[in-house]
């Protein structure tokens, strides 16, 4: 049995970040850039008009000036503009020569058949200057960098629409257990719907990965060999619900063994997530995540999420808070290191109804949980502690 932090340690040392690939930018939401990338044009590439108005020469401003032109956003312009001209113009279109400022539509009142008069007391240029945002050759986003919206702007914009990046792993999901039933059977006598691997495709998804989800398997030697094989050259990480303690019907470690796993490690020194096994098969990394709920969702969250992101390209960090508990908190047995959940109310923690680690439901009213060391019985109203956020 190891401790948590040389266990997710173990777990770290193992992650390695997948190759890259080059993706459109409708997949890229999420993903590592894997290369500095840099403008190929001016932003804006030309003079533009930052208003709607007319596009004239700042020293004829006290003159009546004579409408040559009207430049729509997109048009390139005919005329240049002369003394006592002015071009009607659109918001983003090109600027014409000769002009040195576009003054408002709303400071301007119409005077003879195509002239117009400024009537306000001064104007800013209200022209966007070629280059002033991005210079052709500029490095606009550096190697490392997590897309976002913001990101995928500025890569259309330079026109990287297939940018290369680290790419997504795919994750093999596979629930264990003759009592098992998908959540839209009617469980018999002695049978549960399987809640694990539907919460697990919902953790994986939110890290970014892609899943495959390979069913429920019965406790039968051969069937999970099978399914072992089915998988184990498509995905980049294979996940277990259950099968893994010390139960006569507990086979998933033994079947990984003759697979041929390297078994890193296979107990935890915490509740709730002792059974929990790690290890690589060929190119896969293997976790064995126990078969109750909130042992699964927690193992999960300290070591497949920070695994996945860091064979993403990206950097894995946990949300913590210290704050003081807002009641007297007690527990009857302190000879296991406890991870308790925990909601978040005016910036004091109070525990949640918890019933233990088949008690999913009491992570619906958790913020997180708190770390109750080894020996550690009590805290008291006021104690200051780490919560990990969920």
């Amino acid at each position: 049995m190891v401790a948590l932090e040389e266990a997710i340690e173990k777990v770290m040392n193992e992650a390695r970040v997948l190759p890259m690939e080059e993706i459109s930018l409708t997949e890229a939401q999420g993903l590592v850039l894997a290369e500095d990338v840099f403008s190929d044009l001016d932003m804006p590439p030309f003079r533009k008009a930052a208003v709607d108005g007319f596009a004239c020469r700042r020293e004829d401003l006290d003159k009546p000036l004579k409408v040559i032109e009207t430049i729509a956003a997109g048009e390139v312009p005919q005329k240049s503009i002369g003394v006592q001209e002015c071009t009607r113009i659109m918001t983003g279109a090109m600027v014409p020569e000769g002009a040195d400022c576009v003054v408002m539509i709303e400071h301007t009142i119409g005077e003879d058949e195509g002239t117009i008069r400024f009537i306000g007391d001064k104007t800013s240029d209200n022209i966007a200057q070629k280059g002033e945002d991005i210079r052709k050759g500029e490095k606009v986003l550096s190697a490392g960098t997590v897309l976002e919206a913001q990101h995928i702007a500025v890569l259309a914009s330079v026109g990287r629409f297939t940018p290369k990046v680290y790419r997504r792993p795919l994750v093999g999901i596979i629930a264990t257990g003759d009592e098992l039933v998908e959540p839209w059977e009617q469980p018999k006598a002695g049978q549960i719907r399987n809640s694990n691997a539907w919460q697990t495709i919902t953790q994986v998804k939110k890290t970014g990965a892609e899943y495959i989800y390979g069913g429920i398997v019965k406790d039968n030697p051969q069937a999970l060999s099978e399914k072992i094989n089915l998988f184990r050259q498509k995905v980049d990480v294979l996940l277990f619900s259950g099968g893994i303690s010390m139960g006569e019907y507990d086979y998933v470690p033994q079947v990984m063994k003759d697979a041929g796993l390297r078994l890193i490690f296979k107990d935890i020194d915490i509740q709730p997530g002792r059974p929990t096994l790690f290890g690589i098969l060929d190119h896969i990394a293997v976790f064995g995540l126990p078969g109750n709920p909130v042992s699964s969702f927690v193992q999960f969250e300290l070591m497949v999420h920070p695994f996945i992101y860091t064979s993403m390209g990206k950097t894995f960090h946990a949300h913590i808070r210290h704050l003081p508990i807002g009641e007297d908190f007690y527990r009857t047995k302190a000879n296991r290191r406890s991870l308790i959940p925990v909601r978040i109310e005016n910036d004091w923690i109070f525990p949640v109804k918890y019933h233990g680690s088949a008690h999913i439901n009491a992570y619906t009213f958790a913020s997180g949980w708190i770390d109750i060391p080894k020996g550690k019985k009590e805290l008291k109203k006021g104690e200051m502690i780490d919560v990990r956020l969920l």
